[in-house]
């Protein structure tokens, strides 16, 4: 009778330690279902270790939820499974994708924000890259509070975004994301002399005229030609006249599509934003300038210069003109070249 039992004993030994065996192969044995190029895998907030280990073994990242759940456990790490979406590379085993998660190194996007994105492109963007929803951004980028945080004295973060690549995590929220971009924007800023100089207001008025020649400066030598003519223009009391702030209430302000031309008729638009109808610069910045913008703003050409006009749009350079009759003359010699194939 001993000897049965002990030999059921021995059994019973052989199969734990079997199972454990297996459960041990498992937990190193990379799963099949994290392909050559890697895979995300999002993590919901207050999953447990048990419904974790079955979303996992259903995908295939790991060979057994048991197996998840059980080394979590064993090891402490059962509350400490962190949420967000992570970059699983292939050849990970389940105690790989464990240390990932309770980690919390997250997978980050690659997200490049060009010169000149006005707020809603940049909104739109970041919702078409999985970063952040498109209303949560603008309603953040808009709300009086958040601009008072981060210290800008506009009625958006318009202007302040700036054009950048980031890495940021899948599902990153729109808050965080827009704080990330506006601390870019400041310590880019920074870097430029004489911008620490000013006050607020002035610092304002320098962000809003980078915005404008963003949007109008092709060729990165010509940049600050073009924000002397505007500069001139601001000493003289004269209007910026920039087509660029049209476009912007075209589309911005009033919805509509962009237009292709702009015509004589949408320069009569009544709109603080129509630079040909209101003189100075308008309410607040219309894009987000890049590097090239802010220092052409921050530190304009000294020229004669109150008019440009663009004479290629295929290398993008621009005629600078003292009176209005050059600025004619320089329109005819357009109009005389592109008629001659």
């Amino acid at each position: 009778m001993k000897k049965g039992k002990a030999a059921i004993g021995i059994l019973v030994f052989a199969a734990v330690l079997l199972a454990a065996l297996a459960v041990g192969v498992n937990l190193v044995s990379p799963a099949p279902g994290i392909p050559a190029e890697g895979r995300l895998f999002e993590v919901r907030k207050g999953e447990s270790s048990r419904s974790l280990g079955d979303r996992l073994e259903k995908e295939g990242i790991v060979r057994s939820s048991m197996g998840f759940a059980w080394a979590a456990r064993i090891q402490g790490k059962a509350g400490k499974l962190r949420s967000g979406t992570y970059r699983l590379a292939p050849g990970m085993n389940t105690l790989a994708v464990l240390d990932l998660i309770v980690e919390g190194k997250e997978a980050l996007q690659r997200v490049t924000l060009p010169e000149g994105l006005t707020l809603k492109e940049t909104a739109h963007l970041l919702s078409d890259e999985g970063i952040a929803r498109e209303d949560d951004f603008l309603a953040s980028a808009r709300d009086p509070k958040v601009l008072a945080d981060l210290g800008i004295p506009g009625p958006t973060a318009e202007g302040y975004l700036f054009p950048d690549t980031y890495f940021l995590p899948q599902n990153y929220g729109a808050l965080p994301a827009l704080k990330e971009m506006v601390a870019n924007f400041r310590r880019k800023i920074a870097g430029i002399p004489e911008a620490g100089a000013l006050n607020p207001k002035a610092l304002e008025g320098k962000i809003i005229l980078a915005s404008i020649i963003e949007k109008e400066y092709r060729i990165p030598a010509e940049a600050p030609l073009i924000a002397s003519v505007f500069d001139n223009r601001l000493r003289i009391g004269m209007g910026l006249q920039s087509c660029a702030t049209v476009v912007y209430v075209i589309t911005e302000r009033l919805g509509r599509p962009h237009p292709d031309v702009v015509y004589d008729k949408d320069l009569e638009l009544r709109d603080p934003y129509n630079t040909y109808l209101y003189r100075g610069l308008p309410p607040a910045p219309i894009a987000s300038p890049g590097l090239i913008a802010l220092k052409a703003a921050f530190e304009p050409a000294t020229s004669p210069y109150l008019y440009f006009r663009l004479i290629d749009p295929v290398v993008g350079t621009h005629h600078f003109s003292t009176n209005f009759d050059e600025h004619l003359r320089a329109a005819q010699l357009v109009l005389k070249r592109d008629s001659h194939p």
